[in-house]
């Protein structure tokens, strides 16, 4: 039996174990996928904190900031 086939989490291209860019089949693929982490397509949900709760909804923190 064979071992199951690893795909890109890219483009689900075939991936090989043996390549220095594994999990991605290749180096274009592994610069794509740091630079979705890099401009925030890519996050991990955080649990609200006890600060969050007293923001307003719809307010950023710089208009928060104005009104002082």
């Amino acid at each position: 039996m064979s071992a199951p086939r690893q795909r890109c989490p890219i483009c689900r291209k075939p991936a090989r174990l043996r390549d220095s860019w594994f999990p991605f089949c290749s180096q274009r693929c592994r610069t794509q996928d740091l630079a979705n982490w890099a401009t925030g397509t890519y996050s991990i949900p955080a649990p609200a904190s006890e600060a969050d709760e007293h923001l307003e909804p719809g307010v950023s923190f710089k208009e928060r900031e104005a009104d002082g």
